[in-house]
This record gives structure tokens, C-alpha cells and sequence, in this order.
């Protein structure tokens, strides 16, 4: 182990990524037999989860300087998986959905990262200050390729919560006058802007989304407002005979549900749902992306939604219930990527 992960440095600072990642992923494999020590036998989780998460960062490294984000975004999901509050794997994390133009997604990574370095070294201003530009960049260049939706954020103190939402869903009519086949405040949850902490001292904001088009305006507004997620389209259990209407129904809604989903999701922290909510929306996707037959994707999202479970404990407060249900959808994500079936806690979420 030692030796691969010698040869790996020492390629890495050579630059040659290839015979890097190569011997990265020896010293992977390694890793999983449980060494991380000389004696297996006195290495602890702890210590295999901390090498197993750098090894996986350094090969997040090497696929996107070799140009290969989506294998680099693999990568990244693992490192979060094995140690979740270190904020440079979401960091990693943004870079890959970055450079694969999910920017979105890159922008919640980052806002996360940020979180996770204030609460973990709280001292470094200027590397919050980075961390805050990039999350901000990332959300203005998901919103500069929108069409389907416009969005507006109203400062929010303790006010009525609901005077406040008319207030905003009014507002927006009157500045967005293109994006109003539908609009709604997303009611659960309280939104962060990346804002310099001495300006806005914990600013809090609503969130309110415009649609061109009715219907996926209203079903993003189900999506967002049911206590339980259930993915549109997903009223029964799906079929063959159902498989070209699912393909059908994910070019022309599921792709721009999943877009204004991704955005909503990269302002929240906090989810009045549960802290489960964003992950059992990803449940739904992987599900939908099995029917398709689209397998790597669905393995991709598993990965995603493992990552996130991981980190919900780093950034907020989980009752006894809800750790439950967490460690529960955790075990289920690994029964899924393995290809195991059987009675689990998703099946029941899904039948209710």
C-alpha cells in the first residue's frame, strides 16, 4: 500500500495523471482489504475511511486534469461518502459538476463546502470570501442558462411567513412579467445567499420561482411542498409497457423538473421536510433512471444521494427519528448499487 501510494505521489507531482490515477487506484483496492496501517489488524474504520477518502480525492485530481469529469464526479461522491466533513471534497465535488456544465449542482457543493469551513476552522475570511465567490458564480451561471424558469430572493426576518410569500409571489409578477404561468415561494426551508458574513450578518431570504409553462411549474410546486417528495410521473409502480412513456415524459418535463429542483436545492441548507428530503428526492430519480435502463446515471445519482446523507449530521441537528430513517436509506443506497433486491425502507416510502 505504501509503495502504490509512493508511486502514485510521485507521479501526481510529475503530472502524469494516467500512471497516477493507475497507481491510486492499486492503493484503493488496497485500502478496501482493509489496510491502512502495516498490521490490518490494527487499523481502525477511522483510519481506512480517512486514507480511502484521500486516495479518492487524488484521483478526482487526476480524471478532470485528464479530461474526464464524469468518472472525476464518481470519484468525488466517494471521498464525500468517506469523510463528509472535510469541505474540500465538496470543493472537488463542485469542480466535477462544474466542468460537466451542472451548475446548479456545483453551486449547492460549494455553498456546502462553505458551511463546513466556517463551522470546522471559522478564522480564514478570505478563503470563506473565495469559497462564497465561486458558490456565487456557479449560481449566476446556472441561472444565465435558464429559460424554462426566473427566480427572486426576498430578505426575510421573523415576519408573518405568509403575508410574506404574497408579498414576494406579487413582486415577482411585477419584475418577471415573462414567468408568469406559475408561480410559488418555496415554503419549506429558508434560503442562504453567498454574501460576505460583515454586510449581511446571517441574512435569510424566501425563494420565489416563475414559470413559462403551467403544468411544470405546478408539479415543481408539488415536488417542493409535499412533506414526502414523490417524483412526477411515478403514480404506480412502473412497467415495460411503461418504459417508452417514462422516456417520453423525462425529455420533455423530467429534465426541466430536475433543472428547477437542482437550483432550489442550491440556496437550502436547512429543509423544513426532514433532513432526508433532498436525498429521497434522488431516491426518485435513480428510480426513474432504472426504469430507462440508463445504469451508470442511476449509480451516479445513488453515489449523490449517499454523499448527501453522509453530510447532513455536519450541517444540522438530526433527532433520533430521522437518523433512523437516514441510516436506513443509507444501507438501502448500498443494497441498490450492489444490485441486491428485497423488502427495504425506500420500497415502503415508494408504496406510500
Amino acid at each position: 500500500l505504501q509503495a502504490a501510494l509512493r508511486e502514485g505521489s510521485a507521479r501526481y507531482r510529475q503530472r502524469d495523471f494516467a500512471a497516477a490515477a493507475a497507481k491510486f487506484s492499486t492503493a484503493l483496492e488496497l485500502c478496501s482489504k482493509g489496510f491502512a496501517l502495516e498490521d490490518p489488524l490494527k487499523s481502525s474504520p477511522d483510519d481506512i475511511s480517512r486514507l480511502a477518502s484521500w486516495i479518492e480525492s487524488k484521483l478526482v485530481i487526476c480524471y478532470l486534469k485528464l479530461g474526464q469529469p464524469g468518472l472525476a464526479l464518481h470519484h468525488s461522491h466517494r471521498s464525500i461518502i468517506q469523510n463528509p466533513s472535510h469541505f474540500c471534497n465538496h470543493l472537488r465535488q463542485a469542480a466535477c459538476f462544474r466542468c460537466l456544465h451542472r451548475y446548479s449542482e456545483a453551486a449547492r457543493s460549494a455553498m456546502v463546502a462553505q458551511c463546513l469551513y466556517v463551522l470546522a476552522e471559522g478564522a480564514g475570511l478570505d478563503t470563506s470570501d473565495l469559497l462564497q465567490l465561486y458558490w456565487q458564480a456557479m449560481t449566476q451561471e446556472a441561472l444565465s442558462g435558464e429559460v424554462s424558469f426566473s427566480v427572486l430572493y426576498t430578505p426575510f426576518e421573523k415576519e408573518d411567513k405568509a403575508d410574506k410569500i404574497k408579498e414576494a409571489n406579487r413582486t415577482f409578477a411585477e419584475k418577471h412579467p415573462d414567468y408568469v404561468q406559475h408561480i410559488f415561494t418555496d415554503p419549506h426551508g429558508i434560503h442562504l445567499l453567498p454574501e460576505k458574513a460583515e454586510s449581511h450578518p446571517g441574512q435569510q431570504y424566501l425563494l420565489t420561482l416563475g414559470f413559462r409553462n403551467k403544468e411544470i411549474g405546478k408539479t415543481v410546486e408539488k415536488f417542493v411542498t409535499q412533506k414526502l417528495p414523490v417524483f412526477p410521473g411515478q403514480k404506480k409502480t412502473f412497467s415495460p409497457s411503461m418504459e417508452e412513456e417514462a422516456e417520453t415524459f423525462w425529455k420533455n418535463t423530467g429534465k426541466r423538473i430536475m433543472a428547477a429542483m437542482a437550483f432550489i436545492g442550491s440556496s437550502k441548507i436547512k429543509d423544513e421536510r426532514g433532513p432526508c428530503a433532498r436525498a429521497i428526492e434522488q431516491f426518485h430519480h435513480a428510480s426513474l433512471l432504472s426504469h430507462l435502463q440508463r445504469k451508470e446515471e442511476q449509480a451516479q445519482v445513488m453515489a449523490q444521494a449517499m454523499a448527501e446523507l453522509a453530510t447532513v449530521p455536519y450541517l444540522q441537528r438530526v433527532s433520533q427519528e430521522d437518523d433512523k430513517l437516514l441510516q436506513s436509506l443509507m444501507a438501502d443506497a448500498v443494497d441498490i448499487l450492489a444490485g441486491r433486491t428485497g423488502e427495504r425502507v425506500w420500497t415502503k416510502i415508494q408504496k406510500v
